[in-house]
């Protein structure tokens, strides 16, 4: 009698961690979103970039096509950029601001701030619209559209227009 209550016992643990836990995981990461890293700007001012920094520009300006990614609820645009890049191997640095309780992105693809003028850099575009706050301090929602853009001219050359 002992023994097949020990057997049911098992079989049902069995059951347990085969069927019950399965759903946890699937829904862990069902969020999407489509992120690109794009800099293309420096295309058009190739006689202001850092020539030691020529053979980083890819040749259509895109370090990662726009593409669809998944993420989970509760993730910033600072957590998404560095999965996506350690998932495709794109270097990248940063840094934590305290002034903006944010971190701070000073390079991607070995293309950094200050490397076409000194009034470039990387900066973020959600939906068409430039957030003017640190990128760990936006939540990712689904469907969002990110772009990652290199600027030569404080963003003037992507459309931004920063208000003062």
């Amino acid at each position: 009698m002992k023994k097949g209550y020990l057997i049911m016992i098992c079989i049902v643990c069995i059951f347990i961690l085969l069927f019950g836990c399965v759903n946890h995981f699937e829904d862990d990461r069902d969020l999407k979103c489509r992120i690109s890293i794009d800099c293309t700007t420096i295309l058009d001012n190739m006689d202001n970039l850092d020539p030691d920094k020529y053979e980083m520009v890819p040749e259509d300006g895109f370090i990662l096509s726009p593409c669809e990614v998944s993420f989970t609820e509760g993730e910033s645009l600072y957590d998404v950029l560095m999965n996506v890049t350690m998932e495709y191997g794109i270097h990248v640095e940063s840094n934590f601001t305290p002034v903006y309780n944010s971190a701070y992105i000073e390079g991607i693809g070995n293309l950094y701030e200050f490397d076409c003028g000194e009034l470039s850099g990387w900066t973020y575009i959600v939906n068409g619209e430039a957030l003017n706050k640190g990128c760990s301090s936006y939540e990712v929602k689904a469907g969002d559209i990110i772009e990652w853009r290199y600027t030569c001219n404080l963003g003037r050359d992507i459309g931004i227009e920063w208000v003062e």
